[in-house]
């Protein structure tokens, strides 16, 4: 039996990671990569024979290198038939931060400066109380940690989880799906047929998406068709 879930994040932080950089002006989007959730959520680390996760392994404090593992670390998800959508915002707001910093020039070798002159960047980032959504397949029940962290900051955020009734199999048709998805996962068992994109490392998403394909809805819940078949995939 599949299980469906609702997650829902509500931050308790300000959150920032770099989504565009605008000059000066570093902007976080109000959408969550599915990837980042992975590892936010625990799922990388969790025990693969178990489906309830640890929360003393949903993030590394530390990474001894910058070489990202994404088909390393997400294929196992696959073998597991656990997958989870990237979140869009439910509401948010923004704050935006201006931070300085000194002009470095008499460090350099051979070069010699009277001025020191301070620089300064700012950071859009999204405030504590805004609240994310994205859904969760799982062959098996689904346990989560309480609370997780989530962007450069790591800023606290608390996981609330809802499991979606009677999910009903439709065959290959036409519909929308508003909310954002990664191409790669969808475009394999899906015939995409118009959306948005979403431009965000380390691939670009999109969102309402028309598209023909199989789909599920669910008791009591109107408009909501999520795709079937979504996987991690990977370019080759």
């Amino acid at each position: 039996m599949t299980h469906f879930y609702r997650c829902t994040l509500e931050l308790h932080d300000s959150m920032y990671f770099a989504t565009r950089e605008i000059g000066r002006l570093y902007e976080t989007e109000p959408i969550l990569h599915n990837y980042a959730l992975c590892y936010a959520l625990g799922l990388v680390d969790s025990d693969r024979h178990s489906t309830t996760v640890s929360e003393e392994h949903s993030y590394r404090y530390f990474c001894p290198e910058q070489v990202p593992k994404y088909e390393e670390h997400l294929t196992p998800l696959n073998q597991q038939r656990i997958y989870v959508t990237p979140a869009r915002a439910v509401h948010h707001a923004a704050v935006l931060n201006t931070w300085k910093y000194a002009n470095n020039n008499y460090h350099v070798e051979m070069e010699k400066t009277q001025k020191n002159i301070p620089s300064f960047g700012r950071a859009k980032e999204i405030a504590p109380e805004s609240q994310f959504e994205c859904f969760i397949i799982s062959q098996k029940p689904l346990t989560l940690p309480k609370w997780i962290r989530l962007g450069k900051w790591m800023s606290k955020a608390e996981v609330r989880l809802e499991e979606l009734l009677k999910p009903k199999q439709h065959q290959s048709a036409m519909f929308t799906y508003p909310y954002p998805l990664n191409p790669l996962d969808v475009m394999f068992s899906n015939q995409v047929l118009s959306y948005d994109t979403v431009n965000m490392p380390p691939v670009s998403l999109i969102r309402n998406v028309r598209m023909n394909g199989e789909y599920y809805t669910f008791e009591g819940i109107k408009d909501l068709q999520i795709p079937a078949q979504m996987q991690y995939r990977f370019r080759g």
